[in-house]
């Protein structure tokens, strides 16, 4: 019997089986987190139903409108230690947390109610629910509708209709002006910094040019000129948004007057069919995902945090993978192999255990204060004390997560680079071929898709690192992104926005952290679809690679 037990550990049978199980349960819990991050996500632009709710609020009956954004079952002692009025005796009791909005009335977004205290609830189909600009979420009903302070006599019954058309109507006007305010203005005064800039050139180099301040003069009138047109265009655009406002009634019977102007959509969850919910689901996903944020983050879109978190993963690739593939070659085919090799070999080993923040620290001394703060001193001289490069920015953080990575690329290339056959660099060699055109014809080509892979693996930990970013170049809300049509278009001076920072300041510093909840994991599941583009793209290029030079390794 022992000896058939001996036999079975010898056999390694129950070490292929612990491997499988290890394997198994790493997978069980990677699906098990994407599914968290997807329901969690995905589910929060589903359009949810309004209820009305009569409730027992410490003795007095109140009436409650809003979503049930979390039910849990909790025990009844934990409601009574926290202070709650309770008038049952079950041992565990449902609890709510209900989205009741109206934070510009009642001061909070949220409320906590339990199950025995419902009286009655009620679905009604004419409650409405205005996302608006600020305050956050309202939830009413349409009472009337007013242009100009007057008063429209619209019939009950197509209010809902005419509400509509008027916010398609301000949605129009909002859209024209984000684009004088955003781009048209924001190019003029790009324009004015740049004049600024070379007349200030010019008092510092001490040179007289009556000609190059008259030419200034000139163009910052012109510009000027432009402004005020475009002021003015706005001043009549605003005024013609601010003309409808709409009366509604919250549960408790007072009355809000809501300018439309402040409302970004409203819609009748209750009177949706299912067709109409899909389609309003898909156009709240499209919105996060193209829109700007709005209220400290906690509401509207991720599109410039997307946008910078792609731009930086670029730019790292293309400054880590020269480096690192010119280290590898270096070391794997010119380099003596000994001690110090050895060494270097260990070093760049251990460079890739080294906290990322030791990174960041590094890269805002090296990278922001000495590198950037020169730059400043020879090419910026003009715009100090303002620094240009000597603050973090997207080309700082770029380069930071390069380095943070090359020790990857490094490593990947030179296994690639050992996998190929002596007999080929002889073989090449023998046919009267240079080294250098071995390495470059032959060995490289072959060795293309392990550099792939280290990029591969270069760009799932640059897109997830944060610790480093907050120090080199991240913020909460950049003002501009750091691509745009204003020469040289690509901005590497500018801070940027990351999906990764995002999802820590929603979840941890924002002041509304119940609202922002379903958010961490919606920005959250878009960050992981993003490294997953990100590498689909790469691994697409790695098996092109692959199978465009596998007859040479025959």
């Amino acid at each position: 019997m022992n000896t058939e037990k001996l036999g079975f550990f010898k056999s390694g049978t129950p070490w292929v089986w612990l491997n499988a199980g290890a394997v198994s349960i790493s997978m069980i819990m990677v699906v098990g987190l994407l599914i968290l991050i997807a329901v969690r996500g995905l589910g929060h632009f589903w359009p949810k139903t309004v209820w009305e709710i009569d409730y027992l609020d410490s003795g007095n009956q109140v009436v409650l409108l809003g979503e049930r954004a979390k039910v849990e079952t909790v025990p009844a002692k934990q409601l009574i230690a926290s202070g709650l009025h309770v008038d049952f005796e079950e041992e565990f009791v449902e609890r709510t947390l209900l989205k009741i909005g109206n934070r510009d009335m009642y001061g909070v977004d949220f409320k906590l109610v339990v199950k025995p205290n419902e009286q009655e609830v009620r679905k009604p189909v004419d409650a409405i629910v205005f996302e608006r600009t600020q305050w956050g979420n309202f939830y009413g009903f349409i009472q009337s509708l007013s242009e100009n302070g007057n008063t429209l006599e619209i019939e009950k019954n197509i209010l809902w209709d005419e509400l509509q058309d008027r916010l398609k109507r301000v949605d129009q006007l909002r859209d024209q002006i984000h684009e004088i305010e955003k781009y048209e203005i924001g190019k003029i005064n790009y324009k004015i910094e740049k004049l600024r800039l070379r007349e200030r050139r010019i008092e510092l180099s001490g040179v007289d040019d009556p000609k190059a301040k008259v030419e200034i003069e000139t163009q910052r009138k012109k510009l000027d000129d432009d402004y005020e047109v475009l002021k003015s265009k706005l001043e009549k655009l605003y005024a013609e948004i601010a003309r409808d406002q709409v009366l509604m009634t919250i549960q408790d019977g007072r009355e809000k007057l809501i300018k439309l102007a402040d409302v970004i959509k409203a819609t009748k969850p209750n009177a949706m069919s299912l067709g109409t919910k899909i389609a309003h689901y898909f156009v709240n996903l499209k919105n996060f995902v193209t829109d700007d944020p709005r209220e400290a983050n906690t509401e509207g879109g991720i599109f410039p945090a997307i946008f910078g978190t792609v731009m930086m993963v670029l730019l790292m690739s293309v400054i880590v993978t020269p480096f690192g593939v010119i280290a590898a070659i270096y070391l794997r085919e010119y380099a003596k192999q000994g001690f110090v090799t050895r060494l270097v070999r260990i070093s760049v080993n251990n460079l890739a255990g080294v906290p990322s923040i030791v990174y960041g620290v590094f890269g805002l001394g090296f990278f922001v204060y000495f590198l950037g703060g020169n730059i400043d001193q020879l090419f910026y001289p003009e715009a100090l004390p303002s620094p240009t490069f000597g603050s973090g920015g997207l080309l700082w953080a770029s380069l930071t997560l390069a380095l943070l990575t090359v020790p990857v690329v490094i490593v990947a290339t030179e296994e690639g680079l050992a996998r190929i056959p002596s007999s080929v660099r002889e073989g090449s060699l023998a046919l009267g071929a240079t080294k250098a055109e071995t390495l470059w014809r032959t060995v490289i080509p072959m060795a293309s898709p392990a550099m792939m892979t280290g990029l591969i693996l270069a760009v799932a930990r640059a897109a997830g690192e944060v610790a480093p970013l907050m120090l080199v170049g991240a913020v909460k809300l950049a003002p501009s992104l750091p691509l745009d049509l204003n020469a040289p278009f690509l901005h590497l001076e500018r801070k940027f926005m990351h999906l990764g920072f995002h999802i820590y300041d929603v979840g941890f510093q924002s002041p509304n952290v119940e609202a922002a909840r379903p958010l961490v994991y919606a920005t959250a599941l878009i960050l992981v679809v993003v490294i997953v583009l990100l590498n689909l793209s790469a691994i697409y290029i790695r098996n092109h690679l692959r199978e465009k030079y596998r007859t040479m390794e025959h």
